[in-house]
């Protein structure tokens, strides 16, 4: 494998704080695709006028993480997809390492780089085989991830990448990890819509956990374990309720929303705000 056979793919969304620091930290791949979920032509101009060959596609409508991965995935002509959020840069040999470990294991799925927040010192080899990975940082190849259907669209945000590593090793695929790729990814950072984004955090977070139980378990459990947490969590909204607390009223009513939506079997369809102002 070699550089040109891998496309960067990174989904974005009002990201204009932390995409170029995730482009400048990119230094051998030069296939690059970025969708951008908020339809930023600002956005776009930018990042044109500084890297010129970047194909960069504007939604009109927000598709969600998963959804715009399948395009980029769909639209990217090599045989292998770095799949990137815009809070991650890249560190010094990630792309290099990556490849070797690529050239080494030959049949993989997914190859991911390790992040500042999990310690992987106790692994015994740089290259790993996993059940899963975290979707910020994945090497692809094209072909195994057509093979089981790409990322499930009926998820927004959340445990999209966990489904798709269920789904890969369902059907045998190989997961890696490479200890010596490394990223820092900055984590909830990839948006600068402040509290919107929070709100919209907490509202997919638990609808992609119910719809993910619901898929891989029994569905008795599954409604009996989050019944008993929608009884928690409207608690707790009452609890915020009598400290006066605005933000955690918010915030826990909207982690009601999306587990009860979820469990009554409605979509994934809150959507944050935003402007351009």
């Amino acid at each position: 494998m070699n550089y040109n056979q891998i496309t960067v793919g990174i989904v974005t969304f009002r990201s204009e704080n932390v995409i170029f620091n995730c482009l400048k930290s990119i230094k051998k791949i030069r296939n690059i695709i970025i969708f951008d979920n908020s339809n930023d032509e600002v956005l776009k101009k930018k990042i044109k006028s500084k890297y010129p060959k970047i194909k960069i596609i504007l939604s009109k409508k927000n598709l969600g993480y998963g959804a715009a991965n399948n395009k980029i995935i769909r639209k990217s002509k090599t045989h292998y997809v770095f799949i990137l959020s815009p809070d991650v840069i890249l560190k010094k040999n990630c792309e290099k390492n990556l490849l070797k470990s690529a050239d080494k294991l030959n049949d993989f799925s997914i190859i991911s780089p390790i992040s500042q927040y999990k310690d992987y010192d106790l692994l015994k080899s740089s290259i790993s085989e996993t059940e899963e990975v975290q979707g910020f940082a994945m090497l692809i190849s094209k072909k195994k991830i057509l093979r089981v259907g790409m990322f499930d669209e009926k998820i927004f945000l959340y445990a999209e990448e966990t489904d798709l590593c269920r789904r890969l090793k369902l059907a045998n695929e190989k997961i890696y990890i490479n200890k010596n790729a490394k990223v820092t990814h900055l984590a909830a950072k990839s948006t600068n819509i402040g509290f919107e984004f929070d709100k919209c955090r907490n509202w997919h977070w638990m609808w992609s956990q119910v719809y993910f139980s619901k898929k891989y378990s029994n569905n008795f459990y599954v409604y009996f374990k989050f019944i008993i947490l929608l009884l928690i969590q409207f608690i707790k909204i009452i609890f915020y309720i009598t400290l006066f607390n605005k933000k955690e009223i918010i915030n826990k009513t909207m982690r009601f929303s999306g587990t009860l939506n979820s469990l009554l079997g409605r979509s994934s369809w809150y959507r944050p705000k935003h402007n351009f102002d």
